[in-house]
């Protein structure tokens, strides 16, 4: 047995022995845990255990003889190593709502078999589509047992670290002006509960952080909101007695975290409980008494949280300034390194940036684990460097680098794009493309309230103009010093609903790409702000919104193939380049900024 896989191939044996004992025919192991979070604590990163495979997102479905994990563009080619030799098939599934693990699992069963999932981490809306399509097929959804736990003996325990406050001036909103806000909400629904289990949404309502999960500052914690009191069900000694004293001030009673599905259990005979489907799990549902009357809408916190406030765009636009310098700091010292010569590797690129951004004030932590891909490596959008396969920065490429960090005052998430030596001809095409397809989005306005979803096209217009496309979305929400994913704005082809309208104060990443597997990559990333459009028309036709862009740091104008711009294209570079040289000059000295200099020079 192949040395690598054989752990692998042990727990799937565990597992299905297991699975045998429960009576189900077949087990799936999503990518979550039971807040739906998309990061998750180890505990809960079964999926990851069991099939060997570690990227963010994916589905693992097993039967007693097959298996087979589901993931989209973004993971194939990191999907394709890392299950090599482990007995698990590699199920490309494309953009968009997914049935394919349901598909897969009716093909592979016959009428009247039992799926298992652990109904604590399968999301409340997810659920009602997978009993759906099983149940067409005759197939019945166990979700009453979690059967990892009988395999994974070294399964480990539950995050332990401190809760703390976010303060002002970066919190500029009071926790108990938000819970006003969010008891004004649901009044206005007739509900007298809100139970919340998304982190992000937790952590915004009660100007809370934590290091649970990694690379976002939240916390493992419950919220059930009642009309006077708010209950915050989290892990004993994680808040301390001085601060567990002032949220109680504001009304915020603790409880322990195990303790929240038994807090809806209790709830009386006539309530009216807010329950978010695409926010809460199965579990905590079906813990709901009969006798309590359920409204399924958006969180309120979810879409208060997407816009942000005047004051916390004024500190985004700091903290832009702030990573721009480290970023610029990194490169001159990088580029100065590559020209004399220096054997440097991917690994370098994560180390060298993360140590020139913690020199910054206000600096937590990475806001995701740094993609430095070099080469080939680029073309794995989800990729990441590790010391046991990594590669050199070296040859006639292309070096991709998606990098970002928490600050007290923002999240950043940026994505540039390096020469290499001398890149080629199609090299430089792709950049430009991918360049025209970042700035023909930048430029766009658009009426307010507008899907996210809508605006995806303009972004790939020139690419496909080309016959070219990208497997993931445009861009994704970004949260204020919470997720650096964020709900639910999101430019891409999700199919939209009502909650994604665009509103002033979301901010959104902005992020084309162009992938050539075992070749080389391309993705421009800068995070943008929704801002009122100054239309000349706008009294006539609506409000109208645009794009501030926040981010700041040159775009390397040496991969560019100028004769496929236009003037406008130019200029808008121009621009943009003078910004940055303008914002980042005062913060640099020496060697950065003389690289500053340079790398912003007019086209």
């Amino acid at each position: 047995m192949d040395t690598r896989t054989a752990p692998i191939r042990l727990r799937l044996e565990r597992v299905r022995e297991a699975l045998q004992r429960s009576g189900c025919a077949a087990l799936l192991v999503p990518s979550s845990d039971p807040h739906l979070s998309e990061y998750l604590p180890p505990r809960w990163q079964g999926r990851e255990w069991l099939s060997g495979f570690t990227g963010s997102m994916g589905m693992l479905a097993l039967t007693l003889d097959a298996a087979a994990l589901f993931a989209d563009s973004r993971y194939w080619v990191q999907a394709e190593a890392e299950l090599a030799g482990s007995g698990i098939e590699l199920q490309k599934v494309g953009p968009g709502p997914q049935t394919a693990h349901a598909d897969w699992l009716v093909a592979q069963l016959p009428r009247g078999a039992v799926v298992a999932v652990d109904g604590a981490v399968l999301g409340l809306a997810a659920a009602h589509k997978l009993r759906e399509a099983l149940g067409a097929a005759g197939l019945r959804l166990r979700t009453d047992v979690d059967l990892l736990d009988a395999a994974w003996p070294e399964r480990p325990a539950l995050p332990q670290a401190a809760v703390y406050e976010h303060l002002p001036p970066h919190a500029a909103v009071p926790r108990a002006d938000k819970l006003a806000a969010l008891r004004q909400a649901m009044h206005e629904r007739g509900a007298t509960h809100h139970f919340v289990s998304t982190l992000d949404d937790i952590a915004w309502l009660t100007n809370l952080r934590g290091a649970d999960v990694a690379y976002n500052p939240v916390f493992l914690a419950h919220l059930l909101v009642g009309t006077d009191v708010a209950t915050l069900h989290v892990g004993a000694g994680k808040i301390d007695p001085a601060l567990a004293a002032r949220l109680a001030a504001d009304g915020i009673a603790l409880a322990p975290y195990e303790a929240a599905a038994d807090a809806l259990a209790a709830l009386p005979e006539g309530a009216t409980l807010w329950l978010d489907p695409k926010r809460v799990t199965l579990a905590f549902r079906e813990r709901v008494p009969e006798g309590v009357r359920l409204v399924e809408a958006v969180n309120p916190s979810t879409l208060a949280k997407s816009r942000k406030t005047a004051a916390e765009a004024d500190c985004v636009r700091q903290t832009m300034a702030l990573d721009g310098a480290a970023m610029c700091r990194f490169y001159a010292r990088f580029e100065a390194a590559l020209a004399r010569g220096a054997r440097l590797t991917e690994l370098d690129v994560d180390e060298w940036l993360t140590a020139e951004r913690a020199r910054q004030p206000g600096y937590v932590g990475p806001s995701f684990p740094t993609i430095a891909g070099c080469g080939a490596n680029g073309a794995m959008p989800h990729y990441r460097a590790t010391p046991a396969a990594h590669a050199p920065i070296a040859g006639d490429t292309l070096l991709l680098i998606d990098s970002g960090g928490q600050y007290l005052g923002g999240t950043t998430d940026i994505t540039r794009v390096w020469p290499v030596g001398t890149p080629s001809e199609a090299m430089r095409r792709d950049y430009t493309l991918v360049f025209k397809g970042l700035l023909a989005l930048s430029v766009a306005r658009f009426p307010r309230a507008l899907p996210g979803p809508a605006l995806d096209a303009l972004a790939r217009a020139p690419l496909w103009a080309a016959g070219i496309d990208f497997g993931h979305g445009t861009g994704h929400g970004v949260g204020y010093f919470l997720n650096v994913h964020e709900g639910p704005q999101s430019i891409s082809r999700a199919v939209p609903d009502a909650s994604m309208g665009m509103e002033p104060g979301m901010i959104t990443s902005v992020e084309p790409g162009v992938y050539r597997p075992g070749r080389w990559g391309v993705r421009i990333e800068n995070l943008v702000l929704a801002v009122p459009a100054q239309l000349p028309q706008a009294e006539e036709f609506g409000e109208f919104l645009g794009f501030e862009t926040l981010t700041l740091c040159p775009i390397d104008t040496r991969c560019l193939e100028r004769s496929l711009l236009d003037a406008g294209e130019i200029a808008w570079l121009d621009r943009y380049h003078a910004t940055v040289r303008e914002r980042l000059s005062p913060l640099l000295a020496g060697d950065a900024r003389a690289w500053l200099e340079a790398r912003t020079q007019p086209v």
